[in-house]
């Protein structure tokens, strides 16, 4: 009974390959002319730095497109759906495949056969290039395109929340209780947001609570005048390490099981991760989302050709596919604020435009 779900074999390959080729030749599009766009913004950051030149830009380019192929493979989907059943439809083939008994499903089915494997392949290019690709290029601009830190843990330009107060560093090194910041500089402001005072200094060490700032210079707004520290001065009391190791998570530079270990870390530090676990279930379905394009996309595939209606369903299709994207950055910020749960938040754009694609179909074809 599942084969029957699918037209022959020579139809079903001759319309998956015909599927494969178009998302190919639509990401290559997308993905070249999308990094060109991004190497000229970029250029001039690059080579800013003294030494950097042709190699440093084929080095930014290699990182970047990993994440331009992430982000727009659903898109490459949808269009090379929409071409296809277009071609189909135009072609009279979709007219031929129906007289022959075959349902808009069975039709659709190669299109879903190839969207799952293309589904499972952009998870695994998620998991194993893109997180490693995004960390690389996040670590590399943070030293505006310098040579890049060898050591992990080091992070630049890095700030903390102490109340009111504010703690900046611009290097911050080691975990735990070594963790180690240089470049400090730490404003204390008054209940207004004013800064009253001014601390800077050239390294501080973790003292659980606070840092301690060696080389202490404090410059007081009311007096204008700067003074010496006698010796090392605590500073910012109530910041602590978890708000380090908060400020460690990107979902984007971790892979899933990365993710999970943060997000129970900080969880059994009592901090909120209702965010990180929003973006922990986008990771499974945001490729799953390559499934419903074909679905969303089929509108385009139907109805007489010469009806002079095609351009208005590849429309449609269009409309509907980027109506699912739209909601679902909706629903993933809203999660992020707490407005929805995480698991809502990233599987109910699914579910229902799922049942959307569903409906639509039915009603217009079967």
């Amino acid at each position: 009974m599942l084969l029957n779900f699918f037209p022959s074999r020579q139809l079903t390959f001759y319309i998956g390959k015909m599927f494969a080729v178009r998302i190919i030749a639509v990401l290559a599009m997308l993905v070249l002319v999308l990094m060109m766009l991004d190497l000229l913004s970029r250029t001039g950051d690059i080579l800013a730095y003294a030494g950097n030149g042709e190699a440093e830009l084929l080095q930014y380019a290699s990182l970047r497109m990993p994440q331009l192929v992430k982000r727009f493979l659903p898109y490459s989907v949808l269009l090379a759906t929409i071409i296809t059943l277009a071609t189909l439809n135009q072609n009279s083939e979709v007219t031929a495949m129906k007289a022959a008994g075959l349902s808009a499903h069975q039709i659709l089915a190669p299109l879903l056969l190839v969207a799952v494997v293309v589904a499972g392949a952009s998870f695994a290019f998620n998991e194993r290039v893109v997180t490693r690709a995004t960390a690389t290029l996040k670590a590399w601009e943070r030293v505006d395109y310098g040579p890049i830190p060898t050591d992990p843990d080091i992070r630049t330009n890095v700030y903390f929340n102490d109340g009111n107060d504010v703690l900046m560093a611009r290097e911050l090194s080691g975990q735990g209780a070594d963790t180690v910041l240089t470049g400090v500089t730490f404003y204390e402001r008054d209940d207004a947001g004013m800064i009253a005072r001014q601390i800077t200094g050239s390294r501080a060490t973790y003292a659980n609570p606070g840092w301690l700032l060696e080389d202490a210079q404090i410059f007081s707004v009311a007096t204008t005048q700067t003074v010496s520290a006698d010796g090392p001065l605590l500073v910012a009391p109530g910041t602590t390490l978890d708000q380090v190791a908060l400020r460690r998570v990107d979902a984007d530079a971790e892979t899933l099981a990365q993710l999970a270990d943060s997000i129970a870390a900080l969880k059994a530090a009592g901090r909120r991760t209702a965010e990180l676990e929003g973006r922990w279930w986008a990771k499974i379905s945001g490729p799953l989302s390559a499934i419903l394009m074909p679905l969303l996309g089929a509108v385009a595939g139907f109805g007489l050709a010469r009806s002079g209606n095609l351009f208005i369903r590849a429309v449609i299709g269009m409309a509907l596919g980027f109506a699912y994207f739209v909601v679902e950055n909706a629903a993933l910020a809203m999660g992020s604020f707490g407005g929805y749960p995480p698991l809502l938040a990233a599987w109910s754009p699914f579910v229902l435009f799922l049942l959307v694609g569903e409906t639509v179909l039915i009603r217009t074809e079967e």
